[in-house]
């Protein structure tokens, strides 16, 4: 599920980097978040909103947190990706990614799996070479913040609403928290073939993506989905060559193996690191609700 999830992912990515010529990055973006959460309000039908009603404050707070995150993931990698290749942003924001991973290990020689990320970062960047989009950077790092938080409430939320319930409520919020900064051109101007167009592109990413990542959230740890998810930068790379023809050069793809070796030592750090007694604790603890649902 979650090699499908890239490749839907990168796909639409890269779909969405074609729209740019016809619309801002923030209202494809916007357009994309809109689209997803109406067929999954649609979806989660009346079922959704009795979850609501039974939610607590704290599990809605929840929702509205990763839904911001979520909706800034998205703005800032449309930004990045509208100035810089796809593969290197997408190397870029996986740094939140490979953060969280190396960060639950809790052990300082794991930092070398960053290092070692950062110097591919350089290498798919090239800053040497003086043609450095700052803008394009900046905006990739803000979304490897997001990322972070991404990762750390998509568990969280999907346990307490379900895959589909939590991502409907989390698309919805993206979509509002979005909207001062896409919509107005929409509405000004209304072009029915990019929204016919980001309807397609919803469905590749956000929509299927991130319900596959939130059943996967439920099926393994937060550390063994960051260091699997090392492949990421190297799908985005070969589907921006794919789809819109974004070759890279032999440094960079040099970078990108670093990334991705970066990301396999850290799944190697995850795989020696035993469980303590609080980690077998909340396994058992969640087996157990797991049993009483």
């Amino acid at each position: 599920m979650l090699l499908i999830g890239m490749f839907t992912l990168h796909t639409g990515s890269a779909l969405a980097v074609t729209a740019f010529a016809q619309a801002a990055p923030a209202t494809v973006t916007w357009l994309r978040l809109s689209w997803a959460a109406a067929l999954l309000l649609a979806f989660g039908g009346r079922s959704l909103w009795r979850a609501v009603r039974a939610a607590s404050a704290r599990e809605l707070g929840a929702v509205v947190i990763l839904g911001t995150a979520s909706a800034g993931m998205m703005l800032f990698y449309s930004e990045a990706t509208a100035r810089i290749e796809l593969g290197t942003a997408t190397s870029i924001e996986f740094l939140g990614t490979l953060v969280v991973a190396v960060a639950a290990m809790r052990r300082r020689r794991e930092l070398v799996w960053i290092l070692a990320a950062v110097a591919g970062v350089l290498c798919l960047t090239r800053p040497w070479q003086g043609e450095l989009d700052l803008a394009g950077v900046g905006f990739a790092l803000a979304g490897a913040l997001c990322v972070v938080g991404y990762i750390v409430l998509t568990q969280r939320v999907g346990a307490g609403f379900g895959a589909v319930h939590g991502l409907a409520l989390t698309m919805t919020v993206g979509a509002v928290v979005s909207a001062p900064l896409g919509a107005p051109a929409v509405i000004a101007a209304p072009d029915p073939d990019l929204i016919a167009f980001t309807l397609l592109i919803a469905l590749l990413f956000p929509m299927v993506p991130f319900l596959l990542e939130m059943v996967v959230l439920q099926r393994m740890s937060r550390t063994a989905y960051s260091t699997f998810s090392s492949l990421e930068p190297a799908v985005a790379l070969v589907m921006g060559l794919v789809v819109i023809g974004q070759a890279p050069a032999v440094v960079q793809v040099v970078g990108m193996a670093l990334v991705v070796v970066a990301g396999a030592g850290a799944a190697r750090g995850d795989r020696a690191r035993r469980p303590s007694a609080a980690d077998r604790a909340r396994v058992r603890a969640d087996r157990a609700v797991a049993a009483s649902r």
